[in-house]
């Protein structure tokens, strides 16, 4: 097993388009690090370049103590699984999983052993005498797999691997492939834009925007402490509530106002958030999630100044929880990634405020399956205020220490 450092690791095309700018990561002996991020911004050009596919513009990857900026792929000892398996179809599952050791001019006896453990892993034993074509795409991406730990190399690089499969295996081979990891204890990077994926199974996520590396961390930590907007609204299902509200002070309180209503800052959020003081008279983004959310009326709690009363327009039964939609009556926060959309667009950036200015926010609550919420009635929410999140409105970096 081995380290894994990216230092400084650059992707510029001919056209001079950059793909990844600057990254620094350093991933840890058998540790699973995730890199999660929309579509573009730079995650499977990274991972290519660890693997040797994509050419390194500048800045150095090591793996172990070796540089491996020059040194040809099948001389990484990594191995990858991709998004399509890349099986050959006229071979056996067995045959599969042996080929890259035959190429090594490994010896039968060490082959078969190889092969038939990793078949056991993934259980597989039943069907190594089968073709591709005669397996599920849950079993294909096993046989993705065991042609990997067949190999026992210093690192697995896995590119989207379940992103062919439906919503129902994806969620079984989540669970697989960390189990497998764990058991095996290689070092693993997986690339996902799937933020569920991301949080679920890895030691720490990398979240990447546009070529550049936003935040990495434990995925509770991007989760309870995101460092911007971006990593706010990209973490979490579905997405937190954004605001733009003003931090007033009456008789040594603090407040959030937003349309019409006004939150009192809880002490633990200011303890955890000292800088937000700072933003005594200005404006701040405020930051809810849906379910930090709840039903005030099954709450044996008459709390006034964390209560918000709203009209629910959407109400979606999910069985285990009930998602409602309500409006807001305030402008909506245009982020970066919105600005730069209305940009490509053509649209002055003037008119766009002008109209946003005129327009409802639509906010989210997830509550009990037992909520009486109801489509076009009245309805009681309780904030809970003490996991606010809060973001400059300029910079939109999250808001923490002091100011």
């Amino acid at each position: 097993m081995a380290e894994i450092t990216l230092d400084r690791v650059t992707k510029v095309y001919p056209d001079g388009t950059e793909a990844v700018s600057a990254l620094d990561l350093d991933i840890s002996d058998s540790e699973f690090m995730v890199l999660v991020g929309p579509s573009g911004c730079g995650k499977t050009t990274a991972l290519r370049m660890v693997a040797g596919l994509e050419e390194i513009s500048t800045g150095t990857v090591r793996i172990g103590d070796r540089v491996v900026n020059d040194v040809h792929p099948k001389d990484r000892d990594v191995a990858m699984v991709f998004q399509n398996y890349a099986l050959y179809p006229h071979m056996t599952v067995y045959d599969n999983m042996a080929f890259g050791l035959k190429l090594q001019k490994m010896n039968k006896t060490e082959i078969d052993k190889r092969v038939r453990h990793a078949a056991q892993i993934l259980g597989l034993e039943d069907f190594l005498s089968r073709k591709p074509r005669n397996l599920s795409g849950g079993q294909r991406q096993r046989v993705a797999m065991g042609r990997a730990i067949v190999r026992e190399p210093q690192a697995f690089l896995m590119d989207e691997p379940l992103s062919n499969l439906d919503a129902k295996l994806r969620v079984q081979m989540r669970a697989e492939i960390s189990r497998i990891q764990q058991n095996l204890s290689v070092t693993t990077i997986y690339v996902t834009h799937d933020q569920v994926e991301a949080m679920t199974m890895g030691d720490r996520v990398a979240v990447m925007r546009k070529g550049l590396l936003q935040q990495v961390d434990a995925p509770q930590a991007l989760y309870d402490r995101p460092v911007n907007l971006f990593v706010a609204g990209f973490i979490g299902s579905p997405a937190m509530n954004m605001i733009d509200a003003d931090i007033s002070g009456s008789d040594g309180a603090l407040f959030a106002e937003f349309a019409g209503f006004r939150l009192r800052l809880d002490d633990e959020v200011l303890a955890s958030r000292p800088g937000v003081k700072s933003y005594q008279g200005k404006k701040v983004v405020l930051g809810i999630r849906p379910e930090d959310i709840q039903d005030a009326t099954l709450v044996n709690e008459r709390a006034p100044d964390r209560t918000l009363s709203v009209t629910v327009d959407i109400r979606e039964a999910l069985g285990s929880e009930v998602l409602v939609h309500f409006g807001v009556d305030a402008p909506p926060v245009l982020t970066d990634d919105t600005k730069e959309l209305i940009a490509a667009a053509g649209e002055a950036p003037e008119q766009v405020e002008a109209r946003t200015r005129s327009m409802g926010s639509t906010f989210v609550a997830r509550l009990h399956p037992e909520t009486g919420a109801r489509e076009k009635e009245r309805l009681d929410i309780l904030v809970d205020t003490r996991r606010l999140h809060f973001f400059d409105t300029v910079t939109s970096a999250g808001i923490y220490g002091d100011h």
